[in-house]
């Protein structure tokens, strides 16, 4: 399998909402480094990571591009996150249901067909204008 089907069936997994599918995609020591936050590394944090992101928010990814370096051992990928906040998630703004849409991206690290580490940005700022409004 490619680093580019790698990491289309990483995100389709998200998108499916299967964290074992997720799961599956990554080494067991991988490095989850979180938008706005500390790096976790494996795979037990990562589900935990997951299992917390569920229970608040509720998004879909599209309009997803992958690329990768020739080597096949990095890629990045950008997309439009389309969200509703569920749940009050700690220090942020109350949740009500609000629906948020922002660009997005990952950066991603793979050895051996297996995903090392997980990098992802977006714009808190435009998230909080957002969910704000």
């Amino acid at each position: 399998m490619s680093t580019t089907d790698l990491i289309h069936r990483y995100f389709t997994a998200f998108n499916a909402g299967d964290t074992n599918a997720m799961l599956a995609c990554l080494s067991d020591d991988v490095a989850h480094h979180v938008n706005e936050g500390k790096i976790r590394t494996g795979k037990a944090k990562f589900a935990d990571f997951c299992a917390h992101m569920s229970h608040c928010y509720r998004e879909e990814l599209t309009d997803m591009v992958v690329f990768e370096a020739e080597s096949g051992t990095r890629a990045a990928a950008e997309y439009v996150v389309n969200g509703t906040y569920l749940s009050t998630d700690d220090g942020l703004p109350e949740a009500r249901g609000q629906t948020y849409r922002l660009p997005a991206g990952s950066f991603f690290d793979v050895e051996n067909g297996k995903i090392t580490r997980v990098t992802t940005y977006y714009n808190l700022a435009d998230w909080m204008a957002q969910v704000s409004a």
